[in-house]
């Protein structure tokens, strides 16, 4: 049983208000805990001693002369100044318990429609030990991973079926085989691709997995694919065990899509890594002034038990900057009470380019690096594409120039000569 008597759970907020950050903060405590827009009769002094939110800590920062969201109130005291802070507060663990539907409808609920607020993005979360022993985390995490990849001395090279989605499984099954033979380490199916009728689950892992044995018969090397098993739950309980009847040894899942109830669900059943694909991550953090950050993002789905998760990568395709992906990385990568940090997935137009940026940044290998046209576009097709990549990342770690390195390594010489002009 547990004692959450004396237990918090801890949120930090970056807000914007036309009030001050003191009447702010008190409408967020009151709203998230025993308070509502007038006082009620069973809101005791002990009721509130018990189960109130407590407001910990206010920052001010620079204030803002416009809102950041419309909506907010028309306070005549604001003079056209919205006041900005960092402010944290507190939740007893007993007003939640080890439920994570209702920890996220405390911490991010209905505080996102605050007419008090001009601006509330959710910056991090704390919770107690104790709490966080209750959920499952990730079960195989970076050493899981590299155990069952058979890679542990840089990163985990990979890519995604292309195109999308169109393939039947007998064309998706070889590619991977061609894919497999020229190296890769891993590869995984696309978000849109799932159980289509053109291409049905259950039929292309059985074509994909018999193209992975026959290519490590040939190579020693078993590549590991996350099939998209993203589905209602019932289904994706029968896609994970065609996955492990065929040998296959990972999973993907649109996390976002299908919610956390459902991974944390999924993984105590699961016998493979949970590869975490984030697609519809803009919707909660492209407006700084709205959302989330990562920081706190991951800490939800390593405790519904993800072991693999996105992180988009420097030099993207997307809006996302490259400061953002690099803290990122690094909260996939601290520790949460002890266990195996979650594998950072770095994706998203990748090729060997970005390899000595993304190592500067980080000073890690323990990430998966994935490339779709990085790999498969390479002039020289996709074992040039995967040696390439190799390359680049070997002389990455070793503080190399890429341009030094690539002299007697044509793969890479290709590669900077090809996609280096495609990005200028």
């Amino acid at each position: 049983m547990l004692n959450m008597a004396e237990e918090r759970i801890i949120a930090e907020y970056l807000i914007e208000t036309p009030l001050t950050l003191d009447a702010a903060a008190a409408t967020i405590v009151g709203e998230q805990s025993t308070g509502t827009f007038t006082s009620v009769p069973g809101e005791t002094e002990e009721l509130r001693q018990r189960s109130a939110a407590r407001l910990e800590s206010i920052e001010e920062l620079e204030p803002s002369s416009a809102p950041s969201l419309p909506g907010a109130i028309v306070s005549q005291a604001c003079n056209g100044v919205y006041r900005r802070g960092r402010v944290r507060v507190s939740f007893p663990l007993a007003n939640v318990g080890p439920n994570l539907p209702t920890i996220v409808a405390t911490f991010a609920g209905n505080l996102f429609e605050l007419r008090e607020l001009s601006g509330i993005r959710l910056l991090d979360i704390h919770f107690p030990a104790m709490l966080a022993e209750q959920f499952p985390s990730p079960q195989f995490g970076i050493a899981g991973t590299r155990r069952l990849v058979g890679v542990f001395d840089r990163p985990i090279i990979g890519t995604i079926v292309k195109p999308s989605v169109g393939l039947t499984p007998d064309e998706t099954a070889k590619l991977v085989f061609e894919l497999a033979l020229a190296g890769i380490d891993f590869v995984k199916d696309d978000e849109l691709m799932a159980n289509p009728p053109h291409s049905p689950l259950k039929e292309r892992v059985r074509a994909v997995m018999n193209a992975v044995h026959a290519a490590a018969d040939v190579t020693g090397r078993k590549v590991m694919v996350a099939f998209n098993i993203s589905d209602q739950l019932d289904r994706m309980l029968e896609h994970h065990d065609d996955v492990i009847a065929a040998g296959g040894t990972c999973v993907m899942v649109s996390i976002n899509s299908v919610g956390l109830t459902a991974v944390e669900f999924f993984r105590r059943r699961c016998q493979v890594p949970i590869h975490g694909h984030r697609n519809g991550w803009g919707m909660f953090t492209r407006c700084p002034a709205l959302g989330m950050e990562f920081t706190a993002y991951q800490k939800l789905w390593r405790l519904a038990g993800a072991d693999q998760i996105h992180v988009n990568g420097l030099q993207n395709k997307f809006f996302e900057s490259d400061e953002s992906v690099v803290r990122s990385i690094k909260a996939c990568l601290t520790p949460m009470f002890g266990d195996d940090p979650v594998m950072p997935v770095v994706s998203t137009g990748q090729w060997g380019g970005q390899a000595p940026e993304t190592y500067r940044q980080t000073q890690t290998l323990d990430l998966m690096y994935l490339a779709g046209g990085g790999i498969l576009g390479h002039p020289g097709g996709p074992a040039a594409g995967v040696a390439a990549i190799r390359q680049a990342w070997e002389a990455a770690a070793a503080g190399i120039e890429l341009a030094d390195y690539a002299r007697d390594r044509p793969e890479l010489r290709e590669s900077l000569a090809y996609f280096g002009k495609l990005k200028r």
